[in-house]
């Protein structure tokens, strides 16, 4: 069976790479010298570096440009990196600031009217259209995820339930009476949803779901087959973050060869974590991005630190915006063990090739006099055992595996299921106590 396309802009959304480069060409000098002449920051960097407006004429030049770190903005907060004066800035978020102070953005109004077309886009491009029910189940309030996808959501005429997190066991009675069809929140909740559905004894199947869209953590494709299994949906993976607008920056479509950046508001680079320098099309490295229409806090060359590749060939669903491959992790997350460099994803995705491994689960480095990975399993129901000889062989197996695929030394301990704690946002998956015993 052919796969089924949704548009929501059809017209820019299926632009050529030519038509596209152009776009990016004419909005880059426009936000290069609305940043220049608007934002201190940026007016100060471009003197420190001798650099002038004019010296940006296409993307070929925007190496020119010094990277801008999340540090700037706190050393900025809260409202020193904005380009307009408090009066035209109609709606403030913020990152969580559980790293340090957090990010603040502001909004204009046109801003929002943008992060919205954004959105409607994002929610069409997975097939959902104004036929859907689509519960959201992201936080509202000064993290984006919840507004974000409820006015993308209205904008295509969906029928939205602003349910937020938490609550699941009023989130399954929602989903069954009100006949939602999407579900909208992070992947490792949509996981406790379908574990609290069995937990009930509820058949999935009598649920009308069939699209989910999760996102603001990251995950791999082992994990996106058990939602899947779980829900009996179709999972997309969905991109964005605080700093860039909120989710709409990027999106998987139906092929989910990819999340499509949507290039008419964003140029994006991968760059080397160590020495900044721009990689290639298609090698690996940390995600850097321009902002090209926002008016509150435009942002040139915002390193992200996450981790990904680049691909600019045109997609089967006839979109040719740059798709980024599935995020691996983040550059200043990575674990270094021993030596060994490793992702938490990494480790996620060889756990769930294993059968009888629960989808939760946690990675715990602690220090004697060498770094030592415990890493806490949860065995599910159909594969625990109360014969230490069976536990014992199946640990064995789990530690030969994640050392012939990664290289590395882990001590397992097997978890009984229901033991590790469950998350109704994104997941605390790692748990470093190296500093703590120094």
């Amino acid at each position: 069976m052919s796969k089924r396309y949704e548009y929501w802009n059809k017209e820019m959304e299926l632009k050529n790479r030519k038509e596209l480069d152009e776009i990016q060409n004419k909005r880059l000098r426009a936000i290069v010298k609305y940043c220049y002449d608007n934002v201190p920051f940026y007016n100060k960097k471009f003197k420190e570096n001798n650099l002038h407006p004019d010296d940006i004429k296409t993307k070929d030049d925007i190496i020119k440009i010094p990277i801008t770190y999340k540090q700037d903005l706190r050393d900025n907060y809260p409202f020193n990196m904005f380009a307009v004066p408090m009066k035209d800035i109609v709606r403030i978020h913020a990152s969580s600031g559980t790293t340090g102070k957090p990010t603040v953005v502001g909004y204009t109004a046109k801003d929002i009217e943008t992060w919205t077309e954004l959105m409607a886009r994002t929610i069409m491009a997975t097939n959902v259209t104004k036929e859907d029910i689509i519960q959201n189940a992201y936080g509202y309030g000064l993290f984006t995820g919840g507004l974000g996808f409820h006015y993308g959501a209205e904008k295509i005429g969906a029928t939205v339930i602003p349910i937020s997190g938490g609550n699941t066991e009023r989130q399954i009675l929602i989903m069954q009476d009100f006949k939602s069809t999407v579900l909208t929140c992070t992947p490792s909740y949509s996981l406790y949803i379908a574990e609290y559905l069995k937990n009930l004894d509820i058949d999935v199947d009598s649920l009308s779901l069939r699209v989910g869209i999760f996102g603001a953590e990251p995950w791999s494709e082992a994990l996106r087959s058990k939602i899947e299994d779980a829900l009996h949906i179709d999972a997309f993976d969905i991109y964005g973050l605080s700093e860039l607008c909120g989710p709409g920056v990027s999106i998987e479509c139906p092929e989910k060869a990819g999340l499509h950046i949507w290039e008419d508001h964003f140029i994006p680079e991968i760059i080397d974590p160590e020495n900044g320098e721009q990689k290639n099309m298609g090698e690996q490295g940390a995600l850097v991005f321009t902002t090209l229409t926002k008016e509150g806090i435009p942002l040139l060359r915002y390193l992200t630190n996450d981790i990904t590749v680049l691909n600019e060939e045109k997609c089967n669903c006839g979109r040719w915006h740059i798709r980024m491959r599935k995020v691996i992790g983040r550059a200043d997350d990575m674990l270094i063990i021993r030596g060994i460099n490793v992702f938490p994803s990494e480790v996620e995705y060889q756990l769930m090739k294993i059968p009888g491994v629960s989808e939760n689960y946690q990675i715990i480095i602690d220090r004697d006099i060498l770094d030592r990975l415990i890493l806490k399993v949860e065995v599910t129901p159909e594969a625990f055992s109360d014969k230490v000889s069976e536990m014992e062989d199946f640990k064995k197996n789990i530690e030969q595996r994640l050392y012939s695929s990664l290289q590395i030394h882990a001590n397992v301990e097997l978890v009984a299921p229901g033991k590790i704690e469950r998350s109704i946002g994104k997941a605390k998956r790692v748990i470093d106590l190296r500093t703590k015993n120094i």
